[in-house]
């Protein structure tokens, strides 16, 4: 998928539908500081705990999910976000199908 323009005005809910037992990402832009990707998961849908080796915010857009960060979870529900530290370990996991907008910043 290409990623947006500069200018585009973007409906982030609409940008990636939900599926039944997927999970659907659609990357937003990308450039040397990071990048933006929109996920929407199923209900259940989960990733498996993983680092990554920079900071990650996660802006939870509808749903509710369950964000665990260095074995410590978190509820988010639509509109609450949360920073994951680089190079901690995390995991998610859909509670409700839920849609995230994901911003890695590289530094």
């Amino acid at each position: 998928m290409s990623t947006a323009s500069k200018s585009e005005i973007l409906n982030l809910t609409s940008l990636a539908e939900y599926q039944p037992g997927a999970v659907v990402s659609r990357q937003i832009t990308k450039g040397e500081g990071g990048n933006v990707t929109l996920f929407a998961f199923d209900e259940g849908q989960e990733l498996s705990e993983h680092t990554a080796p920079f900071d990650a915010l996660v802006h939870v857009l509808d749903g509710e999910v369950e964000i665990k960060i260095s074995g410590k979870p978190s509820l988010l529900k639509a509109g609450e976000a949360i920073l994951m530290p680089a190079n901690q370990p995390h995991a998610l996991k859909a509670i409700k199908k839920f849609k995230m907008l994901l911003t890695m910043i590289k530094v």
